[in-house]
């Protein structure tokens, strides 16, 4: 590569640490310096950490999410998956959403394409279980708890309305505890406009298999958050697993069985699993190893950071860095001024980040927060707790615009009520369609056959 040929930069993933390390290559090199490739299968990045509010109808969906090619304007975006990567030869294997794959050449590489749910062997789990990661899922659990309501509120029959109404959800990290607390406070509200359906009449259900939930936070944070789920009577069990799942029935390790349509999975994650289709080094759980630098131990020209990465974590010697959206918010940065130094000729910077605190929604003026400024801790209950969680994601959501979105949505909610209209139908769009179309088949099928007219006699 002569000095006047531009490198190709190729970053694998378009979700935390693929946005902005791009956004931040974007602002520290010219156009000359540098072709900047982002690939992912969505054309958005989620900011996950307002995926509970989006479902509860609190933040509008599209407003948690952030357009590559909006955002990203100098950078090639490319839609599909790599399927492997070869750096011996400097290609990755790219698979459109539609269409042939192909080999695309790079000359730095930066490999991050997050992690994904950590299923376990349980019968029914895929089957009947969903995750919490993404807008859709979010948009279809906020759909789904609302559909359970008309349910209940339009059948006699007990059974199937006791089954309606139980939502369990597996796992009591933030995705689990967020989520569940914003839908059952969404519930709560919604019930007021469902005759014959009252909040105690709905079960929720935590179910975590070690002894405490938010590990994150101090224990007695931890024992505060379930004995305020406790107070809105929602069953938290803890050092209990789901052993099944077959046809919607429950089955848990301490013994307790019941039927419910909803199960959410938010037990852990783990590192994409397409790491493996690489020539770079992994560890034992299957992430990249990273150094200080944010580097690929071993090689060069090859970057990465994230949930997949198992980065070295300066701050807690002989740790690495926790799976964390502000791990990977700052991991990021770094590495695009890394990168952005390395063109340059100048030496990186290793990446070091004290722990900056934990906050968590449990729903509308509700939360739990332990934050840390000028190395004091602090711990915040209630309402505070849930105006410093806003006031720190509104602060990271990227982009002005999203910003100004997010903001507008909370403000109109201070003057209108949420919406609790169920948009079932979204799920399958083409359903309505078929079974009009079936209904003119059979219609017609039934429908006697027409008369030929008689011919007049001719005298």
């Amino acid at each position: 590569m002569t000095e006047r040929q531009r490198p190709h930069i190729l970053i694998v993933g378009g979700g935390y640490v693929g946005m902005y390390t791009a956004l931040r290559l974007q602002s520290k090199l010219r156009r000359d310096e540098a072709m900047v490739t982002v690939i992912d299968p969505l054309s958005y990045m989620t900011y996950q950490p307002f995926l509970p509010e989006a479902a509860a109808g609190n933040l509008e969906p599209r407003h948690v999410v952030v357009p590559l090619r909006r955002v990203l304007p100098r950078a090639q975006i490319l839609n599909g998956r790599v399927t492997r990567i070869e750096h011996g030869r400097r290609v990755v294997t790219f698979l459109p959403n539609a269409g042939e794959a192909v080999e695309i050449s790079y000359d730095i590489i930066v490999v991050a394409p997050g992690s994904v749910a950590r299923t376990l062997p349980i019968p029914g789990l895929l089957e009947n279980g969903i995750g919490f990661k993404t807008v859709g899922e979010a948009i279809f659990l906020r759909n789904h708890v609302l559909s359970k309501l008309d349910i209940a509120a339009s059948t006699s029959a007990a059974d199937v309305r006791r089954r309606a109404l139980s939502f369990v959800f597996v796992g009591g990290g933030y995705a689990g505890v967020e989520a569940l607390a914003e839908l059952e406070d969404m519930a709560r509200d919604a019930c007021e406009s469902y005759d014959g359906v009252e909040p105690s009449d709905m079960r929720w259900v935590l179910v975590e298999a070690s002894d405490r939930i938010l590990p994150e936070v101090s224990i007695d944070m931890g024992l505060y958050t379930v004995r305020e789920l406790q107070r809105r009577h929602i069953d938290v069990r803890l050092g209990t697993r789901l052993n099944s799942a077959i046809d919607h029935h429950i089955v848990l390790s301490d013994g307790y069985e019941f039927d419910a349509d909803t199960l959410v999975w938010t037990a852990g994650v783990k590192p994409n699993p397409m790491v493996g289709d690489t020539d770079f080094p992994l560890d034992e759980k299957g992430r990249l190893k990273g150094t200080v630098l944010l580097t690929i131990e071993g090689v060069d020209d090859a970057w990465t950071a994230g949930d997949s990465a198992a980065i070295p974590d300066l701050t807690k010697p002989g740790e690495l860095c926790g799976p964390s959206a502000q791990h990977a918010v700052r991991q990021a940065k770094r590495l695009g001024d890394n990168i952005a130094a390395m063109v340059h000729g100048i030496e990186p910077t290793p990446y070091k980040h004290a722990y900056a605190g934990s906050v968590a929604s449990l729903g509308l003026h509700k939360g739990v927060a332990q934050v840390y400024i000028a190395g004091v801790g602090f711990k915040l209950r209630g309402w505070p707790a849930w105006f410093m969680h806003r006031t720190y994601h509104v602060s990271r959501v990227p982009t002005f615009n999203r910003k100004v979105r997010v903001i507008a949505d909370w403000t109109l909610a201070l003057f209108f009520r949420r919406e609790i209209v169920s948009l079932g139908a979204i799920q399958n769009p083409h359903q309505e369609f078929a079974l009009a179309g079936r209904g003119a088949s059979a219609a017609a099928a039934a429908a006697p056959a027409p008369r030929r007219p008689r011919k007049k006699a001719v005298d």
